[in-house]
């Protein structure tokens, strides 16, 4: 316990959790800073392509084995099973229709690409390693969860199908497209092209994430205000419970694969954290009549910084209890 509650103190008082919590304080505040949408969205391109290319050298580095591919399987069938759990716990926990009880779900089995990349800066920061290749994990365990959201909407007699449109989102959605050319490039140049460009995408990275967080506790901040109405109990419960439930799977998993103490911490991170970007894209394409004041409040406005100030604290005390690290 007092190893967790050291973490938690050191991460809270990180220039990251803190530009988080200026974004939310500002927005809760009705203050009129904000970050040109512009500038968020180059934000987030350098941090999806830093993070691919640094994962995509650490795997050249690595060389291919069978635990990288027992880990994308894992990440995969997580992916795809915990939103039915997820599911499961709405129906029960809350009184949301099949339909904004599915898209909730989906965001759960998807992932938080920055919770991720601020979960390995925590690492990186405490000395941590951890296998590169978690980053392909990542975006494999982008696209599975929606398709357990709309199977689980068919058993509803809905008639929904799959079609063109958002085959293309699932598959072509702009942060799976650059987080998987990224890390492809980075594997392919490896530590020469890594030295290449180490003063872009290593020096500047915590600083950039700073200010990347600082929009997303605005984003949150906003969100929480407007969509107060609908964080009943049951489900805000679920917005706190769900990452416990998804890290519980997730450690699992990492233990099972032999992954290193941070490899573990890292796939608990992913099973954990809920999307905001890639699902909620989709979710607009294959269930328009969803409510997104639902799904996005929960997920960016209670699960994403829940995860941000206390899971991943717990996460990787967890993680370093039970491998020995």
């Amino acid at each position: 316990m007092e190893q967790i509650l050291t973490l938690a103190t050191n991460n809270l008082l990180s220039p990251i959790i803190l530009s988080f919590a200026l974004g939310v304080a500002a927005a809760l505040a009705r203050s009129d800073l904000s970050v040109p949408e512009a500038a968020a969205k180059a934000l987030s391109i350098y941090l999806l392509f830093a993070i691919g290319f640094k994962g995509g050298v650490s795997v050249s580095s690595h060389g291919l084995d069978a635990k990288l591919g027992l880990s994308l399987i894992a990440g995969i069938i997580l992916s795809a099973a915990l939103p039915l759990i997820a599911f499961a716990l709405l129906k029960v926990m809350t009184g949301l229709s099949r339909l904004d009880a599915a898209a909730v779900a989906a965001h759960y089995g998807s992932i938080s690409i920055v919770t991720f990349v601020a979960a390995t800066s925590v690492l990186e920061s405490s000395g941590i390693t951890s296998e590169g290749y978690m980053v392909a994990v990542a975006a494999a365990m982008e696209a599975p969860a929606i398709l357990s959201a709309l199977w689980l909407i068919s058993r509803g007699g809905d008639g929904r199908r799959m079609d063109s449109d958002l085959w293309r989102e699932i598959l072509l959605n702009g942060s799976i497209v650059l987080l998987v050319g990224s890390f492809l490039i980075g594997w392919v140049t490896g530590e020469e092209g890594l030295t290449e460009i180490s003063s872009f995408i290593v020096a500047p990275f915590k600083g950039v994430l700073c200010l990347f967080l600082l929009d997303m506790g605005l984003v949150a901040g906003r969100g929480l205000r407007r969509g107060g109405g609908v964080l009943r109990p049951g489900v805000l419960a679920f917005g706190v419970l769900m990452p416990l439930i998804g890290s519980a799977f997730g450690l699992a998993a990492g233990l099972m694969l032999g992954l290193s103490m941070g490899g573990v911490a890292l796939m608990m991170v992913l099973s954990a954290s809920a999307s905001y970007i890639a699902v909620p894209a989709a979710m607009r394409v294959a269930l328009p009549e969803a409510d997104p004041s639902i799904y996005l409040t929960l997920s960016l406005g209670v699960t994403f910084p829940f995860n941000l100030t206390l899971g991943i604290p717990l996460y990787v005390a967890v993680a370093s209890a039970l491998t020995g690290a």
